[in-house]
């Protein structure tokens, strides 16, 4: 009885030591099976460097003599070296994409003019805000500044100009073949006399009267009263041309919000917040990949205005658009550019507090000037 006890007992042992064995062995038997496995691939993937998207933004992030460059580029390196992060940079061709490949887990990162906005947050998540924007408006400097003499010197007007010299010519030669042996002041030869002849049709068109020049043919007589009338329309459509000249410069250059903005021919890349912002407003506008392009089509005159990011409209039109376009208007809706990471990334917080201790310390202030001079 006592050893059939006793076999119980040391057989309820060594079932027991086997469930252990079986239920918690060594870790490299857990790598053999498939539980171990995930373990090892994310602590790989922690060492393994990061990768960050970007895209070419004037000042923000570009490439210069083969190197990238770029206030967003230097203040992800700053907040890399501050953390000692591993990472290599991606430039995306399309706005669209770079974000996509956050969103789809294929980069961990993306630095550029990356404005925050609630439709992103739900998909990615954000850094602090790294920069204050907002979308501003950008014309052609000559739609807003053309002004009286813009409006007096042009080819149309010197082309009228002409015409009205060339009719003024046949007037005089008329009136000259007409009067030259009945009315004194015509009776010159006709190198004098033509000049005389085409003083006269000029006083007659302005001031409308013949003094004491009045024809003494029935032929000169009405040719005048002809010419009388001719000149009634002919000084009415120049007036009407320069008044409607002037009023064209100043409706362009009275774009200050984004109600100006309808019935203009308006562009913007696609996918950006300044889209969003004018589908949001239901103001008709024309969308481009690229921001250059957006750029050449102003420069075109194939656009009215261009709506985007006010740091990146300033920074363009100080440098290759200097003289030829400005911002018109305050900006239209302020904006904060943010550091896009995969949802739920452990290096938010991190980056938080590099990014604060760089405000603190003054090496963003620093970065700032360097790249945008004083605050304004």
């Amino acid at each position: 009885m006592r050893f059939f006890a006793h076999t119980i007992v040391w057989s309820v042992m060594v079932a027991g030591l086997a469930l252990w064995v079986l239920g918690s062995g060594p870790a490299w038997a857990q790598g053999a099976g498939g539980d171990g496995q995930p373990a090892a691939a994310a602590g790989a993937a922690q060492n393994a460097p990061l990768k960050i998207m970007t895209i070419e933004r004037k000042l923000f992030a570009m490439v210069m003599n083969g190197k990238l460059v770029g206030f967003s580029i230097e203040l992800w390196q700053t907040m890399a070296e501050e953390l000692g992060l591993e990472y290599s940079f991606e430039i995306a061709q399309q706005f669209g994409e770079m974000l996509a490949k956050v969103e789809r887990r294929e980069a961990d990162a993306a630095i550029a003019n990356i404005t925050i906005t609630s439709a992103r947050e739900q998909k990615m998540d954000f850094t602090q805000p790294i920069f204050d924007a907002g979308i501003q408006v950008m014309v052609r400097d000559a739609d807003g500044q053309v002004g009286l003499f813009g409006a007096l010197f042009n080819w149309e007007m010197l082309g009228l100009v002409v015409l009205a010299g060339v009719i003024l010519f046949v007037i005089a030669n008329l009136m000259w073949f007409f009067e030259r042996r009945d009315q004194p002041y015509f009776q010159y030869p006709y190198k004098e006399g033509i000049w005389r002849s085409f003083w006269w049709a000029l006083n007659v068109i302005v001031n409308g009267g013949f003094e004491e020049r009045v024809p003494q043919t029935r032929r000169g007589r009405v040719f005048a009263v002809f010419l009388v009338i001719a000149s009634l329309f002919l000084v009415s459509a120049f007036v009407a041309k320069i008044t409607a000249a002037l009023t064209v410069s100043e409706l362009k250059s009275q774009i200050q919000s984004y109600r100006d903005l309808f019935n203009r021919r308006v562009g913007t890349t696609a996918g950006s917040t300044s889209a969003a912002f004018l589908d949001l407003h239901s103001v008709p506008y024309r969308r481009f990949d690229a921001l250059d392009d957006v750029f050449k089509a102003l420069e075109a005159r194939e656009l009215d205005a261009i709506v985007h990011d006010a740091p990146v409209l300033a920074s363009y039109a100080n440098t290759h658009g200097r003289g030829e376009v400005r911002l018109v208007g305050s900006v239209l809706r302020p904006e904060k550019y943010g550091v896009p990471l995969q949802a739920g990334s452990p290096y938010r917080e991190r980056l938080d507090r590099a990014l604060l201790k760089m405000r603190e310390d003054g090496r963003y202030e620093e970065l700032y000037r360097r790249w945008f001079g004083r605050r304004p």
